[in-house]
């Protein structure tokens, strides 16, 4: 086992003696809300850029359709068929909405890096390598 002078400057102690006050406490669960937060932000981004390159890889299969072929478009939970044009707009519009929502969350998400990199800021300034903060996308 180490002693404390070993591992002086080495990164991350756990096992070190430092006075927390409610304060600190409620910083280091606010970055924790945050973080997780920001985690399902992050996979939502991804799911919805999943449909969205699924919706344009739709938008190229049916250019190949005839402008009288009716094809089923799911709205809520019934398909609803359309012709050549129709679904085209409707494609158009589901991406547009799929394109804003990811717009959102990338700027929600982008506010909550802010959010935490300032209690970062603070929490590495009072604990410096007595505490943990990074995570594996940053």
């Amino acid at each position: 086992m180490a002693t404390k002078t070993e591992t002086k400057g080495k990164g991350f102690q756990p096992d070190s003696a430092v006075d927390i006050t409610f304060e600190d406490q409620q910083r280091i669960n606010k970055f924790a809300n945050f973080n997780a937060k920001l985690e399902d932000l992050r996979e939502e981004v991804k799911a919805k850029q999943n449909k969205l390159k699924n919706l344009e890889e739709a938008v190229e299969e049916i250019e190949l359709f005839d402008d009288d072929t009716q094809i089923p478009f799911l709205s809520g939970e019934v398909f609803v068929s359309h012709n050549l044009s129709r679904t085209q707009e409707l494609l158009a519009e589901t991406k547009e909405t799929y394109l804003k929502e990811i717009q959102e969350a990338e700027a929600k998400c982008k506010e909550i890096q802010e959010n935490m990199n300032e209690l970062k800021q603070h929490l590495y300034s009072r604990f410096g390598n007595h505490i943990y903060l990074e995570n594996d996308q940053d």
